[in-house]
């Protein structure tokens, strides 16, 4: 006899009929040995199961906080780069203004242009596109 039959116990099992054909139907593709096999791993699964649905109430916060946490992270970077996008505008306007001459409602009709394109494209307006709509094309 192996080892670590020495140590099983053996005791009665009362089950339907249907439970019995799923266990006839399934112990095999669970790569078990006997059907015995399957159901000690069938009560160990299902122990598991409970004791996870009594942690339910601190999974909810392990969960929140690192969320939290990645939020936070991904936060921080997106605000150094929204600065580092807002430096280099101000850079590419300033040196765009001084050399340009454009009247007060010229600007104004752009600006109105240029926030319809960016909704229509969902932000991906390209220089390409710009430059088309700059020459006439």
């Amino acid at each position: 006899m192996p080892e670590e039959m020495k140590n099983k116990k053996k005791f009665p099992l009362w089950i339907y009929p249907e439970t019995r054909q799923l266990l006839a139907d399934w112990y095999k593709k669970d790569n078990c040995q006997s059907q015995s096999e399957f159901i000690e791993k069938a009560i160990k699964f299902y122990c598991g199961y409970i004791s996870a649905e009594e942690g339910v109430r601190f999974l909810p916060a392990a969960i929140t906080s690192a969320i939290t946490g990645m939020v936070d992270g991904l936060e921080n970077r997106m605000a150094r780069l929204v600065f580092k996008l807002a430096v280099e505008m101000s850079m590419m306007m300033n040196v765009i203004a001084a050399n340009a001459d454009y009247d007060e409602n010229t600007l104004r009709r752009l600006r109105g242009k240029c926030v319809t394109d960016v909704k229509k494209s969902v932000g991906s307006v390209t220089f390409v596109d710009v430059t088309k709509f700059q020459k006439g094309e």
